[in-house]
């Protein structure tokens, strides 16, 4: 009963959080690359994270970008949707939750 109170307390800070899925990454992208990008185009971002292939360690082309609210999101998403990185056109929408 304690852990779900607190849980519960805890939870308003993490549920105001905004989760974008970027595609089309250039594959030599960093996460400091993308946090840089998405907080000059959107807002405060809170995690990054660029998927990579288990075998090789090299990236997959694609990440989530975690930002600190629903409005910052979807102002990035209107500016980087789109956008031209290294000469690649990312492709930025509103994650949805895996089942």
């Amino acid at each position: 009963m304690l852990c779900v109170a607190r849980c519960l307390l805890m939870a308003p800070t993490r549920l105001h959080l905004a989760k974008l899925f970027v595609g089309n990454l250039p594959f030599d992208t960093h996460r400091k690359d993308l946090t840089a990008l998405f907080e000059e185009h959107g807002g405060k971002v809170d995690s990054v994270k660029i998927i990579e292939d288990r075998m090789t360690g090299r990236s997959r082309g694609f990440g989530f970008v975690v930002l600190a609210d629903k409005e910052a999101a979807e102002k990035a998403l209107a500016n980087l949707n789109g956008f031209s990185l290294e000469g690649r056109t990312l492709r930025v929408m509103m994650a949805t939750a895996q089942d």
